[in-house]
């Protein structure tokens, strides 16, 4: 009726021509027009019929912005069409927030309609970045993007407070209880979204991944901060449990996928990422299947390509977390598959061991060539040793501190058996006490500076070869023999080879001395061996004829 009479109104308009009429023509169409729209806003409004509510405001923006200049002289109709955008957004986002609880056929329709209002406002903020003009208050208005927001809240706290909660309080632990809530929360309301909030929204908008996306990384930071507590094994065991038999089939795709990403990475030459300045890798945090992540590893050893001593640092730090899960005291696998992951674990960090520093002896074996000779009881010689060894030392960077302080104390190890090595080779000849006495001095800072470059706590290293230098000084027989008791009694693996090639570094002794000193020493080491767990090192040292060429071990290559 009110556009009838306005009709009426114009027709009558046209039919004067006074400025009188005129004036009154416009007055009546512009009161009746805001009139008749208002009503009808409300009544879509009323309705829950959003995208109709929604046109009619962007119908009455483009009357006063872009079809007319009415919008700086008729600020109240501004004001109106502005404060009507507001009572629209808070319906709206009303019915966003029961989106996951629709009871009513009504309640899905203005869902239905509240999407189509939200992307109304986006091709219309769209529509004004393309315009020349000033954009009214309310624009641009951003609804795709508070439409998020809003859902994402929705999901943080229905995860939160799980509607249903299930678990038994006797036999379960609170946290076992809360992500059995979780998990049934869940799967409960990415059922009702496939079910009913899918078919609010159009295809492109992939409603059902959001939500999936939302839900994921939502249960994975709850499952992350209660992983963050001190559990007990039992706890532990339940999340490592819980993941495996509820994502099977998922996580067998995933771990395919982990490891196949690290391989391609490897096949591209890329270098691996790094974290806190050390090599990182992502394998550590999602493959179970330390075989597979084992052939993998050696393809790397022995393509040896430019960038293979990036990733077997990397691969370091990964064997060191799957040892931490695989500790005895975690009692979190069978004894028998734990066995077989260490056995695993240790070949793999023993190869990695081997692969990064035997180029490091083949750099340091022409230092090692002058131990146990005439030039080594010079300082220089023993000060070209160390400092090479720094300078390796900068290139095995690049694992995590725990696995590269396990590296460099392995390294601290293998250049103390050459030494080792190489002195009970026999090569200079300490004819007397004086010249014995020199060497004790070089053998006992030998030690404290290869001590002091690893800062390694490996105390017994400079140990075994203070107690070398303690057998070069002294002249007392007996005083001999207590000493090399006292390194076989530490060291089991002390042979009767190891103990003359020692006593013929001590030229002025007799061979009948000696064979007094080696006999007396291994009958009381015979005697005083037990079961007891002990360090081994001499097993190491291999100690050759003097009719034979000296070999380096398998650890220089």
């Amino acid at each position: 009726k009110y556009y009838a009479f306005l009709i009426e109104v114009k027709r009558n308009s046209l039919s004067r021509n006074s400025a009188t009429m005129k004036k009154t023509q416009s007055w009546s169409y512009s009161v009746f027009t805001l009139h008749s729209l208002k009503s009808t806003f409300e009544e879509y409004l009323e309705m829950q019929a959003f995208c109709e509510a929604t046109q009619q405001l962007i119908d009455r923006e483009k009357h006063l912005f872009w079809e007319t200049a009415e919008a700086e002289a008729n600020k109240e109709a501004v004001e109106k069409v502005a404060a009507d955008h507001k009572a629209l957004e808070e319906r709206v986002w009303q019915i966003l927030q029961k989106s996951l609880s629709l009871s009513t056929e009504e309640e899905v329709s203005a869902l239905t309609s509240a999407v189509k209002a939200i992307n109304l406002e986006e091709e219309q903020d769209q529509l004004w970045k393309q315009r020349c003009q000033t954009p009214p208050a309310w624009r641009p208005k951003k609804w795709k993007k508070h439409h998020d927001e809003v859902l994402q809240k929705l999901v943080n706290g229905r995860m939160d407070n799980p509607s249903s909660p299930i678990g038994d309080p006797v036999n379960q632990s609170s946290i076992e209880a809360e992500i059995h809530s979780m998990g049934r929360q869940l799967k409960e309301d990415l059922q009702r979204v496939v079910e009913v909030v899918k078919n609010c929204y159009p295809p492109e908008m992939d409603i059902c991944n959001f939500y999936a996306r939302q839900y994921h990384q939502t249960f994975s930071a709850r499952l992350k901060k209660i992983a963050d507590f001190v559990l007990d094994d039992k706890d532990c065991s339940f999340l490592l449990r819980w993941v495996k038999e509820f994502y099977t089939d998922d996580l067998m795709i995933y771990i395919g996928r982990v490891l196949d990403e690290a391989k391609k990475e490897w096949d591209q030459g890329k270098e691996p990422t790094r974290d806190d300045g050390c090599n990182a890798s992502p394998v550590a945090y999602d493959v179970i299947q330390v075989q597979l992540y084992k052939e993998f590893h050696e393809d790397i050893i022995r393509q040896n390509k430019p960038h293979s001593k990036a990733f077997i640092k990397a691969n370091l730090s990964c064997v060191e977390q799957f040892r931490y899960v695989s500790d005895p005291k975690h009692d979190l696998f069978p004894e028998n598959v734990r066995e077989n992951c260490l056995q695993v674990l240790t070949e793999m960090k023993q190869s990695a061991h081997t692969y990064l520093l035997t180029p490091v002896h083949k750099i340091l074996k022409p230092h090692y060539q002058k131990v146990g000779t005439s030039d080594w009881l010079k300082k220089n010689t023993f000060e070209k040793l160390l400092n090479s060894t720094e300078d390796e030392l900068q290139e095995l960077q690049g694992s995590s501190q725990s696995s590269y302080q396990e590296l460099i104390g392995q390294l601290h190890q293998e250049v103390t058996v050459e030494y080792v090595q190489r002195l009970l080779k026999g090569e200079v000849k300490l004819k007397d006490k004086d010249r014995q006495l020199k060497a004790y001095k070089t053998v006992q800072e030998n030690a404290e500076r290869l001590h002091e470059l690893f800062g390694s706590k490996q105390d017994w290293l400079k140990e075994i070869l203070t107690k070398i230098a303690e057998v070069l000084k002294l002249q007392d027989i007996p005083a001999i023999q207590m000493q090399i008791v006292s390194l076989g009694s530490a060291y089991p693996d002390l042979s009767e080879k190891h103990v003359s090639a020692l006593l013929k570094l001590k030229a002025n002794l007799s061979k009948a001395d000696k064979k007094t000193i080696k006999t007396t020493v291994l009958d009381i080491l015979k005697e005083s061996h037990t079961n007891a767990e002990t360090q081994t090192f001499f097993s190491k040292v291999e100690v050759m004829s003097r009719s034979y060429p000296l070999c380096i071990s398998s650890c220089c290559g």
